[in-house]
């Protein structure tokens, strides 16, 4: 049986969670102690338990282990990426985050690929972070948020990051957050933000790399959605009839749906009828097993997540590793 890699997992470096406890964390964070239980707050609001296996190695493989998991691609929390910090600030946080990505990579042996986090408020410091990451601490991805607080990637401020991931072959996770951007409207109950939100986030981020032309322009640039794509999959037949009618949607040189092979998607769908459309949209070579480790809204092992899922064994091999293992180039 072929690895089984997980594309979609997270971290939370172990140095901030001393931080934490000493009560000198980055950005006003604090910690508290409910029902025996740490939790995380940030002084925007938003507030979750502080998982063992976000931080601790021992802990995290032995989740993998129970979930079969062979390799995981570990990117930052979203709710750490603060992008509200200035440069100076943001980019020595970036530095320290992906240091301990990488010795997280060098300890876990073999286990885990690391996913670099670029300080975006200055374009060129994220271009040399990405190289560093790529280049020096041999970090196999980044992950950015589809808009940097306001400013959507395809503005003219990221041409450089963009133009920069596609030279270097460095995929891009995208992968929605609210911290510190604040709640949309209509999103602030029942805990839209991220049933709701982070779908709509992604659909809208990926959406704008297609119609703004910006994957014509970098044919190399590799974008990866979670949670399987948020709304793309499911309303490009929408984006192709705008396409068709209105002139101010034809900025790319195809039709939308011609895109949908430029992304790499994770299973993270919570239905089978929906992952099953979506590898049937967007073919088997591009899907890849993706959990969201550790958090409450993560999936299940890739059998759980396949269970009802009709697929020749070929493709299901592809899902459960290959296809990871080729953008990443593990």
């Amino acid at each position: 049986m072929s690895q089984c890699v997980d594309i979609h997992a997270h971290f939370f470096p172990p140095g901030l969670v001393e931080d934490l406890r000493s009560g000198d964390a980055i950005d006003g964070m604090r910690i508290e102690e409910r029902d025996g239980q740490t939790w995380v707050v940030h002084r925007q609001g938003p507030n979750y338990p502080l998982s063992p296996e976000l931080y601790d190695l021992d802990a995290r493989l032995a989740l993998m282990d129970k979930k079969g998991i062979d390799v995981a691609a570990v990117s930052l929390s979203p709710t750490l990426l603060f992008y509200w910090l200035d440069q100076a600030e943001a980019s020595d946080w970036a530095r320290k985050v992906n240091d301990e990505i990488q010795v997280l990579v060098e300890q876990a042996g073999g286990r885990v690929a690391g996913v670099a986090h670029l300080p975006m408020q200055t374009p060129a410091g994220a271009v040399a972070e990405a190289r560093r990451a790529k280049e020096q601490l041999g970090l196999r991805a980044v992950q950015l948020a589809p808009t940097i607080l306001d400013t959507p990637l395809d503005d003219p401020d990221y041409v450089e990051v963009l133009s920069a991931l596609d030279q270097m072959k460095l995929p891009m996770m995208l992968h929605p957050y609210f911290v510190g951007a604040g709640n949309r409207p209509g999103l602030d109950r029942y805990y839209l933000t991220n049933l709701v939100g982070h779908p709509y986030q992604t659909a809208v981020g990926a959406t704008r790399l297609i119609m703004s032309g910006i994957l014509d322009e970098y044919p190399e640039l590799q974008p990866i959605l979670v949670h399987g794509g948020g709304y793309l999959p499911y309303q490009v037949g929408r984006l192709d009839h705008g396409h068709a009618v209105r002139p101010e949607a034809r900025n790319c040189q195809e039709k939308p749906s011609t895109y949908l092979s430029r992304f790499l998607y994770d299973t993270l769908a919570h239905s089978p009828q929906a992952l099953q459309y979506l590898i049937g949209l967007v073919g088997a070579d591009r899907v890849a097993y993706g959990t969201d480790f550790p958090y409450d809204m993560g999936g299940g092992s890739f059998e759980e997540q396949l269970f009802n899922v009709e697929l020749e064994e070929h493709k299901k091999s592809a899902i459960r590793g290959e296809n990871a293992k080729r953008t990443l180039r593990l």
